[in-house]
């Protein structure tokens, strides 16, 4: 098991490069399998999400060849192996059910994907994905395979166009349907869509693709049948949770850094709410640079939402930055029922916050009256101290990270496999800037305590 150890209470400085996004590249991964052309991506994060999502693709057919240190990826799916996911992907993240849409349209065989999973943020529900499968055409059906659960899927007799409304604005409830539409015949429209940047970047490679494809304004996006394919070449966009991340701990340390390749586009309600708080970021021809200007303020309400709103893979470092800041503030979770388990551990750290089930918003969200801890109050200034602790889901575990270098003195954190899920590197980003960080391998004893950390040299 690696660990990281970090002693805190140093400005970051200096300057890093933006990782491309993972959210958008594992996406295309799966859309690339629509078509049996080459696509060459520029700007792949080198993560383990993208390990698995390539390894789920290869087992149908894919063949990749990937230059980690040039980040370039180039895929084909001539043939199609095999229309069967196995059951070692159930859990494994949240990938294989897009596999539905992908597939659906390539293939008259019987596509069988395991369940989803991923971090344990809360439930990931597939009903609307279900549902807009079947308007397509698809007859979709659950079935416990090996003690698990799996979809199989088929559309005999073709996927036909028609008028999609989703009920809510899931990300990958759009994706599959957009990924379905795309081999459909005639025309879809889907309705209350979600627009994440993300998912604008999918739409950009699906038309590069051969996809005749466009979004109107009130989240609706229109596809026609893709009638050839195409060769591709695309740049992945930059990770904006990522770029949100390490500007938030630049400025909770009080430190300066400037991240290239961060576009403001995709992170305009972030940046209203730094200039809320008083921090500061300059918007420069080749990224955002991001400093402490002074004392932070508090006294804020943050509702997280579908975009343009406040992205909730934003608010757990967020909360760290308003332990930081003079006054009380509110955040309200819209997006998932569980998404502040890593409260606890900031309260073991000197956090002063405080849990709540009722909505602390605008409006009254899904998770209304249903007993989960959804909304909380964080109070600041706060002196955070060193902390050993364990990293249960990818954001929480930067948000970790991120108290552990704010605090004073050491802290020791494990479980950093999930951190590594969707941050390339950041171990060795984090040093370049001037964190006092060693990553490590930890031996334990019988009884799974901790019993010695072997510490690298990476400094």
């Amino acid at each position: 098991m690696e660990v990281l150890k970090i002693t805190g209470g140093i400005p970051l400085k200096g300057s890093v490069k933006a990782a491309g996004a993972k959210n958008a590249i594992t996406k295309m991964l799966v859309a690339s399998l629509l078509s049996d052309k080459k696509c060459i991506f520029y700007n792949v994060p080198n993560i383990t999400e993208v390990e698995m999502t390539l390894e789920l693709c290869q087992e149908i057919g894919l063949k990749s060849s990937w230059d980690r240190e040039k980040k370039i990826l180039e895929v084909i799916t001539r043939d199609l192996r095999s229309s069967y996911i196995p059951q070692k992907f159930s859990g494994a993240n949240r990938i294989p059910i897009l596999m539905l849409g992908a597939l659906l349209g390539r293939t008259e065989s019987d596509i069988i994907v395991p369940t989803t999973g991923g971090c344990k943020i809360g439930l990931r529900p597939v009903d609307f994905h279900i549902a807009a499968l079947e308007k397509l055409g698809a007859s979709i059906e659950y079935r416990v395979m090996k003690k698990e659960g799996a979809y199989f899927a088929r559309a005999h007799e073709g996927l036909k166009g028609c008028m999609i409304h989703l009920p809510y604005p899931s990300v990958g409830a759009t994706e599959n349907t957009i990924l379905a539409a795309c081999r459909a015949k005639g025309s879809t429209v889907i309705r209350n869509a979600a627009i994440e940047p993300e998912i604008m970047d999918l739409i950009l490679f699906l038309q590069k693709l051969g996809a005749h494809i466009h979004v109107d304004v009130d989240r609706t996006i229109y596809i026609r049948e893709m009638q050839e394919a195409y060769e591709v070449e695309h740049t992945v966009l930059a990770d904006r949770i990522e770029v949100a991340s390490l500007g938030m701990a630049a400025i909770s340390t009080k430190g300066r850094v400037f991240i290239e390749g961060a576009e403001q586009s995709t992170l305009v309600s972030f940046l209203n709410k730094l200039r809320e708080i008083g921090a500061g970021f300059e918007i420069k021809q080749n990224g955002i640079e991001f400093f402490y200007k002074g004392e932070l303020r508090g006294g804020m309400h943050v509702e997280t939402d579908v975009h343009p709103g406040f992205l909730t893979d934003w608010q757990q470092a967020f909360v760290v930055l308003l332990t930081q800041a003079k006054g009380c503030s509110v955040i309200h979770e819209t997006v998932y029922e569980n998404r502040f388990g890593y409260a606890s551990t900031l309260r073991k750290m000197g956090a002063q916050i405080e849990l709540f089930t009722q909505c602390l918003g605008g409006k009254d969200c899904r998770f209304s009256s249903q007993n989960y801890f959804h909304s909380l109050i964080v109070k600041g200034p706060s002196i955070l101290k060193a902390q050993n602790t364990s990293i249960p889901d990818l954001r929480a575990g930067f948000a970790y990270v991120m108290a552990a270098l704010t605090a004073v003195e050491e802290s020791i954190i494990s479980n950093v496999h999930y951190l590594d899920r969707g941050h390339e590197e950041i171990d060795q980003k984090l040093i370049s800037l001037g964190a006092n960080l060693i990553r490590a391998s930890s031996v334990l004893n019988n009884k799974n305590e901790e019993k010695k950390i072997l510490f690298s040299s990476k400094m």
